[in-house]
């Protein structure tokens, strides 16, 4: 086991990757010359070279559409969004083109293309450079959604995503850029589509990904703990699929369950996790499901504002007393 920064982790697991399959190449706006704007593909360029790190122009509908065509001729390409603040001028290229060309060709085409960059707010960024698109794409057929939450899933998972037949949206978080942890030595792989029992617990399953549960949701269970409340905590590291058994037997144990997530509360993972709750462990839940997601408003500028809509620590915990009927 060694200690590696996330940046650290999602390097290695492209270099390893594109070391091993000369078809694998990377693309996006400085990822070559200026070592990627978060140096997450910081010396890729030098051993590479420029036919396999291409830096690109703002184009994001261009690159995409690029890497689309390069997948379904045999290659397969990464393409890294700044944030996917930016995918939105490409999304006719994610959604119309690599989601639907396995189907749009009676399995002839598969589209092997990893979309990755950071989601989410990073800070006073505002409003269009804040926003958690996870549960968007993870409404689109023919898509996977992959969102790690620490730098030895962050490896395995992309690894695994690059090696996948079908298109993969890969999610950072600005914010868990310079996070360590613990990354295993060699080889692996993790599958898309199983979560992590981060912690077991017997009175609430706490459900959530990405960097909502070190920011929030971890820090919240410790507070929790010393009121002695004990806290099941699930990483679903995708939301598309989604390891729905986990949650189910997890509830069915704790008879309670809060879910949190950053995106907005209108039709996101949360409100899809509640309703498919209340449709397989219905008569195991002693409390209505509780979600905590961002306010429903576009993010300001302001700090303090942000902290107001963003999920936190302090609504995490009202969420959990709630279901457990403690004021």
């Amino acid at each position: 086991m060694r200690e590696l920064q996330f940046r650290e982790a999602l390097r290695e697991a492209m270099n390893e990757e594109m070391r091993r399959d000369s078809s694998i190449f990377l693309m996006g706006e400085e990822v070559a010359e200026y070592n990627g704007a978060y140096k997450v593909s910081q010396g890729m360029l030098d051993e590479f070279g420029p036919n396999r790190v291409i830096d690109t122009p703002i184009a994001e509908l261009g690159f995409a559409g690029i890497g689309v065509g390069a997948a379904v001729n045999g290659l397969r390409p990464i393409i890294e969004f700044m944030t996917f603040n930016f995918s939105l001028v490409a999304i006719d290229q994610v959604i119309n083109s690599a989601a639907k060309f396995m189907s749009m060709t009676g399995g002839q085409y598969p589209c092997p293309i990893v979309f990755r960059g950071p989601t989410g707010s990073a800070g006073m960024l505002s409003s269009q450079h804040s926003q958690a698109f996870d549960n968007w794409f993870a409404n689109t057929p023919g898509l996977k959604v992959v969102v790690p939450s620490n730098p030895a899933d962050a490896k395995g998972l992309l690894k695994t995503s690059i090696r996948d037949n079908d298109p993969v949206i890969f999610m950072e978080s600005e914010q868990m850029y310079g996070d360590k942890g613990m990354v295993p030595d060699g080889e692996y792989t993790i599958p898309i589509g199983v979560a992590n029992l981060v912690q077991p617990g017997t009175d609430v399953t706490i459900v959530t990904f990405g960097k909502m549960l070190s920011k929030v949701v971890m820090p919240a269970v410790d507070e929790l703990s010393k009121m002695g409340i004990s806290c099941e905590v699930i990483d679903l590291r995708s939301i598309r699929p989604i390891d729905y058994p986990m949650v189910v037997e997890s509830v069915k144990k704790t008879n309670r369950c809060v879910v949190v997530e950053e995106a907005w509360p209108l039709g996101c993972i949360a409100t899809e996790i509640t309703y498919h709750l209340q449709r397989y462990a219905f008569d195991y839940l002693d409390a209505p499901v509780v979600r905590v997601t961002s306010r429903d408003l576009p993010l300001p500028y302001a700090p303090t504002l942000i902290d107001e809509i963003l999920p936190n620590v302090p609504r995490t915990i009202k969420a959990v007393k709630e279901v457990m009927y403690k004021n």
